[in-house]
């Protein structure tokens, strides 16, 4: 039990001194909950002896009341120092896994963990701020004033004392049993409430797809499935809880009979007084009320262990290295991109075999092939959203893992088809791309990407809150919000997921003419999907099997024939038909 609370004052950090003190004044609360008892016990053995005086009556009665109002005020203090540590300890705690995850790969992002995450800052910490530390500081009191009742009943009577310290051993070893057994099942607990935050995550993301495909009974059963689960988990945890708790509650009572038989026996042989029996029997049903209190909330500790298993398995997961010392030179004479006999696998499964390109200062770099290639891959590598397994990739000169984070997505900007907007003003969601921008730039930046009229079309304007993920905005107005956010950050290097291949007719026009604004004077690599954008590019690399299949300009690509050409001719002919089967 110590050990459980120790963890939680590791993980306190700077605020364990807080917490420390907290168990100063939760203990003296403690022990004045007792002083009543024994002013009650000075006043009937005053008045069996004969000696009792008003006077003394009034002092009593003065000291308790003192007593009571100062457990009131240390009760106080305490709740104060340990629930605000709490909060602010996972306060920190929490802006501490966001520069965490800021800092991982990709893939970490890709592999089902984002109910664990969930999990992590909704129910654990909270779990823990909430239930563990507002108790932390009364359960150490217990254990102090469990140590200070025993040491009491052996200058009292050694008898007594040694009975006492006898049923104690008699109950550990039942409360360690209860603890071993909370510990697995607070795991088995907490795993569950992961799976069903993923279950509610996966349900509400794909309740479109759900919907339109009928599987509402399907996926709904699913979901009722986890609620269901974790139900008898929670229930199972109760049940198998509850026989040790039973068995503990039976042996407080059994050691406060032993000690009532015992007291009883040595007054029957004058071997106790009379008034030290009465006093006996005033406190022998709270001579194990603390440990009763301190196992009562043996369940929180558990738990809360686990979850502190869970929040360390997150920190735990590997983070991209930033330790680079080098920045990235403002001018230089060689390639704006390089990629040197680059190869990657996303864990087992390779992706790049030794890709090697060079991409120059303000030109254009078209990426086709077949889905599957490594297209986007190449694209992810660059902004290092993974590490390369072998090679190099070099901007300007210098190696990418050399260069701070923060230096290398501040040449960087990115638009992509699927676009995210958070839950926040348009005008945030624009100067997000440079929070120190002024007014007048995000508005420029906003007209440049042909959004400023649909915007202050908007009964808030600028001001207009939307959806997370911008889903009260359609495709191409999100879209164009994005390419403004990218023209206000004005990186020098633009990596395009062709933005118009999957919207209608009416914003193709306008995001064409909002990306010809952030193209200007950039250096772009673009993953092609339209022949317009293909045609237009300085170097065109056609990528399948992780390779570099075929590249060289569209002319020269045509003129040799393989995947390029065929790939153009499936594209004619596709826009062929649909003209056609327009018309």
């Amino acid at each position: 039990m110590i050990a459980l609370m120790r963890r939680i004052l590791t993980v306190s950090g700077k605020y364990k001194g807080r917490i420390q003190l907290a168990f100063v004044f939760s203990f003296l609360k403690s022990f004045l909950a007792k002083a009543p008892i024994g002013l009650g016990f000075f006043a009937l053995a005053a008045f069996y002896n004969g000696t009792a005086s008003p006077d003394m009556c009034l002092w009593i009665g003065i000291a308790m009341a003192g007593s009571v109002l100062l457990q009131v005020l240390f009760h106080h203090i305490a709740d104060r120092l340990q629930s605000a540590a709490g909060f602010m300890v996972f306060a920190e705690k929490r802006m501490e896994l966001g520069a965490h995850l800021r800092k991982m790969p990709m893939g970490y992002f890709t592999e089902g963990n984002i109910g664990k995450i969930s999990s992590v800052l909704s129910t654990d910490m909270v779990f823990i701020e909430e239930n563990c530390m507002m108790v932390l500081a009364d359960m150490m009191s217990y254990i102090f004033a469990e140590a200070i009742l025993l040491v009491f009943m052996l200058f009292f009577n050694v008898w007594l004392g040694f009975a006492g310290i006898v049923i104690l051993l008699i109950i550990l070893p039942v409360a360690r049993g209860m603890k071993k057994e909370s510990l697995v099942d607070s795991a088995i607990r907490q795993e569950q409430s992961e799976n069903l935050t993923e279950s509610v995550l996966d349900f509400t993301e794909g309740i479109g797809i759900i919907k339109t495909y009928n599987l509402m009974g399907e996926k709904s059963k699913e979901l009722s499935d986890n609620f269901r689960e974790s139900c008898r988990i929670s229930i199972q945890f109760e049940e198998n809880h509850s026989p040790w708790q039973r068995w503990l509650n039976i042996l407080y009572g059994f050691g406060a009979v032993v000690i009532i038989a015992l007291s009883a026996y040595l007054n029957s042989r004058g071997l106790m007084d009379v008034t030290f029996f009465v006093g006996i029997m005033l406190f022998v049903f709270d001579l194990f009320g603390p440990l009763k209190a301190l196992y009562s909330q043996s369940a929180r500790l558990t738990v809360m262990n686990s979850c502190m298993d869970r929040i360390e398995a997150v920190f735990a997961e590997h983070e991209l290295p930033d330790n680079g010392q080098n920045s990235i030179p403002e001018a230089s004479q060689s390639p704006e991109v390089e990629f040197r006999n680059v190869s990657f696998a996303y864990g087992d499964k390779d992706v790049l075999h030794n890709v090697s390109f060079d991409l120059n200062r303000n030109s254009m770099l078209a990426l086709v092939g077949p889905s599957g290639g490594g297209k986007s891959t190449i694209a992810s590598l660059l902004t290092r959203f993974w590490d390369v397994k072998s090679g190099q990739i070099l901007i300007r000169g210098k190696d990418v893992r050399e260069v701070q984070l923060s230096d290398l997505m501040n040449h960087i900007s990115m638009v992509f088809q699927r676009v995210y907007l958070f839950q926040d003003t348009i005008y945030n969601n624009i100067s997000m791309g440079r929070p120190d921008a002024s007014e007048a730039e995000v508005l420029e930046a906003a007209k440049k990407a042909r959004c400023y009229d649909f915007i202050m079309a908007l009964p808030e304007g600028f001001q207009t809150m939307v959806g997370e993920g911008g889903e009260t905005l359609s495709g191409g107005e999100k879209q164009r919000i994005s390419i403004a956010r990218c023209i206000l950050k004005d990186a020098p290097i633009v990596i395009l997921d062709e933005a118009t291949a999957s919207v209608d007719a009416d914003n193709e026009s306008y995001i064409q003419q909002a990306i010809s604004e952030l193209c200007k004077g950039k250096t772009l690599l673009v993953i092609a999907h339209r022949l317009n954008t293909i045609r237009s590019a300085d170097k065109i690399l056609v990528i399948a099997d992780g390779k570099i299949a075929q590249k060289g300009t569209h002319d020269e690509l045509m003129n040799a024939g393989g995947i390029y050409r065929d790939f153009v001719n499936v594209r004619q002919n596709s826009r062929g038909w649909s003209r056609r089967n327009a018309v």
